[in-house]
């Protein structure tokens, strides 16, 4: 069976879900891998080591590891930071890929970062590489401005990896259209393949008793925001409805907001939380928001489940896997029209879509279900089944499955045709049994020993 490299140099899948650099990206590695392994495949995630006593390599499910990559200090560092670290975490790599017993046969690189190391990779082994970049450097900066921290060499490489990638996997049609406009990527070479949810880890919980366990008032109306807490995934538009909510349809609600670098909400480790309280005391409802801190994945189920209306309003979002999470708990979703958000949730049926940085419609939006208890089952139970439908990481594996045996299958077959002409150019004769040699066999093994 197969091998495959799934390099993630920001965001291990053993990460607790919810801090400044910990989401989607995670959520995503964890779960193509498993359900890869499932499949009979043998996957290693690489991923950057951030703490001295993480083992090098974890035997983490039945054929998944995880390889702690020691590049740069054994500590936490801001991924806007981490480039300087890319080359290190490359010499690693090649010599753990050179070394290994069992040949790779596929690169799946995530973040530009991790896309730049495969690239690095892809040259000196010739093993395909397959790109998901869960945000684009271009379309960042468009919407964040000077805030953007990230080297302004995101841009070039993110060209490269364009231009070089065997394939291109958008997450969504925005996705796929940013890559065209922003990057002139080759249409030919982008595959639309959504994120999923995990059918074993969000079901519905009644609402009494997920709100007795969570302790939430049994008769409010209660709005969920869970996720990073960083500016752009725009809580402080949440907080401004809630504000707007009640003045304007004397409707008082409670937020719940999930997310945060510490179990327990503190402000100093996470500054967003003390920003959003400082706004929600301004606005005069400092009593209807409530922060919890991060809550680990076996929580959140309950979570979503004890909510009436879960609101994701992002600035932007490549994707978004929370809004499959809060359908998968027959929960309405109101979200910003923006990336994958408008692909996942469908307005008027499953939730509603609203334009980002209005906290006026989200208002409007949130007075209606509140008004409306039929309603919101109606939408909860539309967003089940879409859910279900069509975004289960098992379905989402599948299809990337079949991309990677698409790509191995092209990229043998090429190789063997530029073995064949360099043979012609010689006067050598090729037969099968030599193409079963090359097949079986490393033909750059003579640049496994190149320094990146």
């Amino acid at each position: 069976m197969h091998r495959i490299a799934l390099i993630s140099e920001h965001a291990s899948p053993l990460a607790v879900g919810g801090s400044t650099d910990s989401g989607g990206q995670n959520v995503y590695v964890a779960h193509v891998a498993r359900q890869l392994a499932k499949s009979g495949w043998h996957v290693d995630v690489f991923t950057r080591r951030d703490d001295e006593a993480q083992e090098i390599i974890v035997d983490w499910l039945p054929r998944v590891r995880v390889i702690n990559v020691p590049a740069g200090p054994a500590v936490s560092i801001a991924k806007e930071k981490l480039l300087p670290y890319m080359a290190e975490f490359a010499h690693f790599m090649q010599g753990f890929i050179r070394d290994a017993p069992d040949p790779y046969d596929l690169l799946h690189a995530n973040f530009f970062m991790s896309g730049w190391v495969g690239l690095q990779l892809k040259h000196i082994f010739g093993l395909p590489l397959v790109m998901t970049f869960h945000a684009l450097g271009k379309v960042r900066h468009l919407h964040q401005g000077d805030s953007d921290l990230f080297p302004s060499e995101r841009f070039d490489i993110e060209q490269q990896i364009v231009e070089e990638a065997d394939r291109i996997i958008a997450e969504c049609p925005q996705d796929r259209s940013d890559l065209i406009e922003h990057y002139n990527a080759d249409p030919r070479r982008i595959e639309v393949v959504p994120c999923g949810f995990d059918t074993a880890e969000f079901e519905p919980i009644a609402r009494a008793d997920a709100r007795s366990q969570l302790q939430w008032p049994e008769d409010e109306f209660c709005i969920l925001q869970l996720g990073r807490m960083v500016p752009r995934k725009g809580v402080d538009d949440v907080i401004r409805a809630l504000a707007a909510l009640g003045g304007q349809s004397g409707i008082r609600a409670q937020l719940y907001i999930v997310g945060g670098n510490t179990d327990v909400p503190d402000a100093n480790a996470t500054p967003e939380i003390g920003r959003l309280a400082a706004l929600a005391k301004s606005l005069g409802v400092c009593e209807q928001v409530r922060f919890t801190g991060r809550r680990g994945r076996k929580d959140l189920a309950l979570y979503y489940s004890a909510a009436d209306v879960f609101v994701t309003t992002p600035w932007y979002e490549p994707f978004g896997i929370t809004p499959l999470e809060a359908m998968a708990c027959a929960v309405p979703v109101v979200g910003a029209a923006v990336g994958g958000i408008q692909h996942s949730v469908v307005d008027g049926k499953t939730g509603y879509l609203v334009p980002a940085k209005n906290p006026a419609a989200i208002a409007e939006r949130l007075a209606v279900l509140a008004g409306d208890p039929a309603r919101r089952a109606t939408m909860g139970a539309a967003g089940w089944a879409r859910v279900h439908r069509l975004f289960t990481w098992a379905k989402v594996s599948a299809s990337l499955a079949n991309i990677y045996g698409r790509t191995i299958d092209q990229t043998y077959a090429s190789g063997i045709r530029r073995l064949h002409a360099m043979a012609a150019g010689v006067g050598l004769e090729m037969t099968d049994d030599f193409s079963h040699f090359v097949h079986d066999s490393t033909p750059t093994t003579a640049l496994a020993n190149t320094t990146i």
